[in-house]
């Protein structure tokens, strides 16, 4: 039932993934251009560069706040990883062990095993 439930998590994850590819594309672009313009304007001196950077970077930066919303292929990604990762891991079995104890309530089981030897 695990890994029904991980297959039906990783293809609703991969269907997000790939309705958002677009838009994870043109956000990257539009951060890396961001930083570029950012970089520009701490590097000119002139008054008139400064303001075409701000302007600039405005643009840009209204492309990647219309494009905020590939964050959700973002964190599909990150899913499917997780989902990569707990794939092979086993089934939640329940594993008694048994405690080792000087207490002889806690192993009665065990003291009176060896008493009827």
């Amino acid at each position: 039932m695990k890994k029904f439930m991980l297959f039906i998590g990783g293809l609703v994850a991969v269907l997000i993934l790939l309705a958002n590819l677009g838009p994870m594309i043109l956000l990257a672009l539009s951060i890396w251009l961001l930083y570029i313009c950012f970089k520009k304007f701490m590097g000119t001196d002139s008054t008139a560069a400064k303001i075409g950077w701000v302007i600039a970077g405005l643009i840009v930066l209204s492309i990647t706040f219309s494009n905020i919303y590939a964050v959700l292929g973002v964190a599909a990604a990150y899913a499917l990883y997780l989902i990569y990762k707990n794939w092979n891991t086993p089934e939640s079995s329940v594993v008694h062990e048994i405690k080792e104890d000087d207490d002889p309530f806690t192993n009665f089981e065990k003291q009176w095993a060896e008493l009827n030897k």
